[in-house]
């Protein structure tokens, strides 16, 4: 390859990288295990029961639902955060939780606390759409 193939090929790249900016990372949860206790599908919706487990210091990571969710915790306390970084709610043991769809509520759930969290969700999604999508920490700086 002469000089100048070589200089052209600098270039491309260089403008290329240029033009297009890296995508931002989903942030995985960390410390999260889940069991599928129940689901069937009705309607077009699947309708799915999950116990979920946050360990001390986890998190479920930035996400988001294609459809809503309800759940209780049962034990520990869930410390939930919305994209602009506030949080809007602390649940404890007993308390209701709800998460609506779309990606324009994407959220994390963390456990700041010293005992694991423990929630039974139920998930009502779209038929064959996953229970949640990553999504990128939104610049809170926790994930």
């Amino acid at each position: 390859m002469n000089i100048l193939s070589r200089l052209a090929l600098a270039a491309i790249a260089t403008l290329s990288a240029a033009a297009f900016p890296p995508i931002a990372s989903a942030t995985p949860g960390q410390g999260v295990s889940a069991a599928v206790l129940s689901q069937t599908t009705l309607n077009g919706q699947d309708r799915v029961l999950r116990e979920i487990t946050i360990a001390p210091g986890g998190s479920t990571g930035w996400h988001w639902h294609d459809g809503n969710l309800f759940g209780v915790i049962r034990q520990g306390t869930l410390t939930h955060n919305l994209a602009d970084c506030s949080i809007d709610g602390i649940y404890g043991p007993g308390d209701a939780i709800t998460e609506p769809s779309g990606p324009d509520h994407a959220h994390i759930g963390r456990n700041l606390g010293p005992t694991p969290v423990l929630m039974q969700i139920v998930y009502i999604n779209p038929a064959g759409s996953p229970l949640s999508r990553d999504a990128p920490d939104p610049g809170c700086g926790y994930a």
